[in-house]
Formats: structure tokens, sequence, C-alpha cells
């Protein structure tokens, strides 16, 4: 095999793991806050925390790859996540809301290394290749969306106190990432590119493009993020059993990366800016669904549409990424637009927390409005900018 393809289904596998390891997150930690946290209102800090750990450590995460190279990093940051879940672990056993946040901010920065997948494969790929290398990638959290809620669902009362089984499930998953990432063949930067800093990070953000890629995965990873987070605690209110919910964050996951086998495809066939479009149409309509109703085929079809619209979006935000920057330059590129990601996903996580139980779920779909409108506003203008080019 060609060892970029083989890099490919390494990486593939290692976005498995940690999609697994995030989904079960995000099944279980908002209905663990509520049981253990001081004031209603911080209920879904656990998941907040998890998503700064994640903000905090990406340059850092990057800047490590720069230096060190992306397998020590990969398997850094899965060591970081077999510590982050053992911590959550005892922090059930102890029944300690800020030991487990402390535990998910651990998790995070495993997150943070695990962001940098995508462009793993895209660095390592020819240039013909690059969207591909990313969407197929990605493709490996469908993995995730199947695997994550049925792993929550059957280890939650497995052993006393609930959920405890679940976190040691995902150190399970932490160790075989480090396993994985141990197989990889990824080149090193030269030593000239490790000390060369190319532009000044202003002046590669001058760039339309660039602004629009940030956009469109910042906003995609904020509205789904705000609705995703929110999703099991408005199921729980509605007096729907955990099934239901692991059901229905079951499908949203494969919604986000099932399109992932064709995204890249589509991408080359229609181009970046007519994909995102059409990623913030979909949300639009995931948006309608929910405002409809509260049945469980309107969490369904919302949390479905969803996943596809954050699909496109964000595999087209990251592929106009890689086109502004230099191979010098990729690190603090990176990692600024995940440290800007993660941010947006921080504060939508803890809003989320506040206004499910606050002023409930049509508030929230509420405010995902604009969001979306500012990112079809960014897609129409890269749309109009390549017809004027052409």
């Amino acid at each position: 095999m060609i060892s970029y393809k083989k890099n490919v289904v390494l990486l593939a596998i290692g976005q498995a793991l940690l999609l697994t390891n995030g989904i079960m997150l995000v099944s279980i930690n908002g209905l663990l806050g509520l049981q253990l946290a001081p004031d209603k209102r911080i209920t879904t800090l656990p998941i907040t925390t998890y998503v700064i750990g994640g903000a905090l450590a990406t340059l850092p995460a990057a800047f490590f790859m720069k230096r060190y190279g992306r397998r020590a990093g990969f398997m850094l940051g899965g060591s970081l996540g077999v510590l982050g879940a053992l911590v959550s672990a005892f922090a059930v056993h102890e029944g300690s809301f800020w030991l487990l946040c402390l535990g998910t901010l651990c998790a995070g920065v495993y997150n943070a290394f695990g962001q940098q997948f995508r462009f793993a494969a895209a660095d390592a790929a020819p240039i013909e290749w690059k969207s591909r290398a990313i969407s197929l990638t990605l493709a490996g959290g469908i993995i995730g969306g199947i695997v994550g809620p049925e792993i929550g669902k059957h280890a939650r009362s497995l052993v006393e106190p609930t959920y405890l089984a679940n976190y040691f499930a995902l150190a399970l998953l932490a160790a075989l990432s480090v396993l994985m990432a141990s197989r990889l063949k990824i080149p090193p930067l030269s030593i000239i590119e490790q000390k060369a800093v190319g532009r000044p990070i202003a002046e590669i953000a001058r760039q339309p493009a660039f602004m629009v890629a940030i956009v469109a995965a910042a906003c995609s990873y904020g509205v789904m993020n705000l609705l995703m987070t929110a999703t099991p605690l408005a199921m729980d209110m509605c007096g729907m059993p955990f099934a239901d919910t692991a059901f229905i964050l079951q499908w949203h996951v494969i919604g986000m990366f099932a399109p992932s086998f064709f995204t890249g495809q589509l991408i080359k066939r229609f181009g970046i800016a007519n994909i995102l479009l059409v990623g913030a149409s979909l949300m639009f309509g995931c948006i309608a669904i929910a405002l409809s109703g509260v049945t469980l085929m309107h969490f369904w079809w919302a949390l479905v549409l969803l996943g596809v619209g954050w699909n496109f979006l964000f595999i087209g935000g990251t592929t106009l990424l890689t086109e502004t920057y230099r191979p010098e330059e990729r690190a603090k590129v990176q990692g600024g637009n995940d440290f800007f990601v993660l941010g947006v996903q921080a504060m939508t996580s803890l809003g989320s927390g506040a206004l499910i139980t606050g002023t409930g779920w049509s508030s929230i779909n509420h405010v995902a409005l604009p969001i979306v409108a500012l990112t079809t506003l960014a897609s129409l203008t890269l749309v109009l900018r390549k017809r004027s080019a052409a």
C-alpha cells in the first residue's frame, strides 16, 4: 500500500477511537453533571472543561508536533486521554463534581492532539488527494457514532456507581489510540522547516480564504456543539429514556461522518464554496425541524441534518484552510484555527447548559440562527469571489 494511504487508514482508526471517546463523554457528562453539580446552571460544565482543555492545548499540541513529529504527538495525546479517563472514574467513585471537571479537562488535551488527525492526513498526501485524505480520515468517526453510544448504554450500569464503567472503557479506547499512533510513518519536517517561522499570522489571516475557512469551521462546530450538548438534557426533560438519547446521538454522529466517504469528491466536483453553502442550508433545515416539535422523530431529523451540515462545513473549511499556508507555517495556522474553533465550542457548551435549564430547547435553536446566517454570508462571499475571478 502507498505510504500516505496507509497513514490515512491509521489516522481514520485514530479518528474512530477519538470520536468514540468524545461521543460517549457527551452522552454521559451532561447527565452526570446534572446529578453532581452544586448548581444546576453549571450542569454542562464537565463538557465545557473538556472543550476548554482542548482549546488551551491546541497551539502547544501543534508546536509539539512541529518539533517532535506527528507520531510522538498522537502517542502523548492518547496517554493524556488515559489519564483523564482514570481521573474521571475516580471522580465518579467519590461523587466529586470538580474532580470530574479536572478529568474531562485532561481528556480535552487528548482531543486537542486528535484534532490534528485531519491535518496530518492532508500534509502527508499529494495535493490532488488532500480533500479526499481529509474526508476519509474523518470518515473513521462513523465508527465512533455507532460504537460510542452502544458502549455508553451497556456500560452505564455495569458496575456501581452508575457511569463508572464508562470511564474505564474510555481509558481503554485512549490506550488503543496510543498503539495506533505508534504505527504511523509520517515524514517529519526538515530542520529548516522546523526553525522557519514563515509569515506573521496577521498577514496570513488577511487572506479572504483564511477568514472564510475559520468562520465555516468555527460556526459549524459552534452550532453543532450548542445543539448536540443540549439534546440529551432536552430529551430527558421530555421524559424520553436514555436508550432513545443514545439512538439519536448515534444517528447524529453517523450524519456527521458517513458523508465523509464522498465529501472530498463533491468538493472536487462542485468546489469548496458551493459545498459550504449546502452545509449552511442543511443547518437551517435542522433548526426549522427542531422548532417544529419535540417528538423522537423531530430530534432524529434535526440531529441528522445537523450532522451532515457540520460535515460539509467542517471538511470544506479544513480543505480551504490548507490552501492558505506554507509548510513552515502549518503549526501556527492549524493550532490557531483549532484554538478558535474549540474556544467557540467552549462558549456554546457552557451556554447550552444555561439555556436548556433556564429557557428551554426552542431558545437554543433561536440562538443558533444568527450563527448559521453568518456562515451563509461568509460562504456566499467566497462563491461570488470565485465567480468574479473566473
